[in-house]
């Protein structure tokens, strides 16, 4: 029995497309990075592509389970949010439609030193 494939366009997906990031979501994602970085908070990061969500997960050394991990998730953006930021255990910390509202956990003043 001849099975017919369905050619791939630019127009539809191919059956076992991955979610990824766009170019001005790793911009983002990268302009976080290289700030902690420079303040020494973290010093890796991993970025995966899954089947339903992209994932960008930083740590504090390479060898380490992430700090927290950014996610990704389309099938969520009715409900949730596609965007979520999760702490080392699973904890979710923010939820939120947009990348640049999300990201913004990381501003607070946690991050600064208190004498």
């Amino acid at each position: 029995m001849a099975t017919e494939t369905v050619p791939h366009t630019p127009h539809t997906a191919p059956a076992s497309a991955v979610v990824f990031f766009e170019r001005q979501e790793l911009n983002q994602l990268l302009g976080l990075y290289g700030r902690m970085v420079s303040a020494g908070h973290w010093r890796d990061y991993a970025i995966d592509g899954l089947k339903d969500a992209a994932v960008f997960s930083v740590f504090r050394r390479s060898s380490e389970f992430p700090l927290y991990r950014i996610e990704k998730r389309p099938a969520l953006a009715r409900r949730q949010g596609v965007w979520a930021v999760l702490a080392h255990g699973g904890l979710v910390l923010k939820r939120g439609h947009e990348l640049s509202q999300v990201l913004k956990v990381f501003d607070r003043a946690r991050f600064a030193v208190v004498d």
